[in-house]
């Protein structure tokens, strides 16, 4: 899969200017605020930030043709048909434009979180399948969605898949699409989304590499929350706040749980129970929790959120470096690595290695992605307006 980059270089941090709310809405001021955003809309103008504004307009709504036909279709069911963790808004003056919120599910390490796709239907369709970009603020979630924005997936014909899961002009929909992207993208171990992962024996070995994943998607989903409560969608600044605001307190105490091995990374609840070893997350990613947390608090605070009785910072770990290696000692690696190890120099692999090494100690180059402990500057869209 292949992947283009996105460069920022800002001295700015996550912790940007935000305006300080004059007020702290209560609860049931942001129930009815989340209650006022309808899932589905038609507004007359297309936003302008969409990725694909600049396309030439090919179906008009006066227009009679098959594709017109089918788009109305489209509409039709996503306003019947919406689960209550999508929101979408199309346009009157651009009906081959849409624009779709994802809300993270919960028990995946995408919970609570706000997924942007950009939706361009082409002119022949549904000849063809419509067009879907992920805003992904220069980071990557997910091995299907790169940080160009590029969605990888069967139903699109962006990936290879069986006939039965291609995009099929007499049956598909933009719902199947969406509700595709929401339980086979963002899903709960997205580290078996890259093919051939978890196909060799060692399930062990599988299963530790796909929880350190999910331990990196969580902190790059929060750092995600940041940089959209910075910049907004246009058309979603309201509802973008709104859930924040709503979720703030759950997101919070999911970080204290993780951090505190209360819950295993993804899988917070209120009801979780005493900390074991199962729960247990690693110390790289205490390390970057620690260091993200008080930005997200912060972040929170100045949306107006009710999470004035969250304590500033995690505790623990002080001393321990980003890597959750103490100075002066390796990491002991196991049978499973040995093996892995020695296999990887058989299969010529010990280069590529070596390079992806060098890149996450700082020579990040292009095709590549931030890592989730790095210091991430504000992304390409902050830096470009000054923010």
């Amino acid at each position: 899969m292949e992947s283009d980059s996105a460069t920022a270089s800002s001295s700015d941090d996550v912790n940007g200017p935000a305006a300080t709310p004059t007020f702290t809405p209560t609860i049931s001021e942001i129930e009815e605020e989340m209650d006022s955003f309808q899932r589905f809309d038609v507004v007359s103008d297309q936003e302008t930030d969409h990725f694909y504004d600049s396309c030439q307009a090919g179906i008009k709504l006066a227009d009679s043709s098959p594709a017109q036909k089918k788009i109305m279709q489209d509409w039709k069911i996503l306003d019947k048909n919406l689960p209550s963790s999508i929101y979408v808004r199309v346009y009157e003056n651009r009906i081959d434009l849409m624009r779709a919120a994802i809300v993270g599910a919960a028990g995946t390490p995408y919970h609570d979180g706000l997924f942007f796709f950009d939706v361009c239907f082409p002119p022949d369709y549904p000849g063809r399948p419509p067009l879907v970009h992920y805003r992904s603020f220069g980071v990557r979630i997910n091995p299907n969605l790169y940080v160009n924005g590029r969605v990888c997936l069967s139903l699109l014909n962006t990936w290879t898949g069986k006939k039965s899961e291609r995009w099929n002009p007499n049956e598909s929909t933009v719902l199947q699409v969406l509700l595709s992207i929401q339980a086979l993208v963002l899903n709960e171990k997205p580290y078996f989304n890259e093919p051939g992962l978890g196909m060799i024996p060692g399930r062990g070995f599988w299963e530790k590499k796909s929880s350190a994943y999910t331990e990196d998607v969580f902190i790059l989903s929060c750092k995600t929350m940041i940089w959209l409560l910075r910049r907004p969608p246009m058309g979603f600044e309201a509802f973008v706040a709104a859930h924040f605001r709503e979720r703030a307190r759950t997101i919070l105490s999911a970080c204290q749980a993780y951090a505190s091995g209360l819950a295993r990374v993804g899988y917070y609840s209120v009801a979780a129970g005493t900390p074991d070893r199962a729960s247990e997350a690693s110390m790289r990613f205490k390390a970057s929790m620690r260091e993200l947390y008080p930005v997200l608090l912060l972040t929170f605070r100045r949306e107006g959120a009710s999470v004035g009785d969250f304590s500033e910072r995690i505790e623990g770990n002080e001393d321990m470096p980003a890597d959750g290696v103490a100075a002066g000692k390796k990491k002991k690696l196991g049978v499973a690595d040995k093996i892995f190890r020695k296999l990887g120099k058989l299969l010529g692999l010990k280069k590529r290695m070596k390079k992806k090494k060098n890149s996450e100690n700082g020579g990040r180059r292009k095709g590549e992605f931030y890592s989730s402990t790095q210091v991430i500057p504000n992304p390409p869209e902050l830096i470009t307006v000054g923010v």
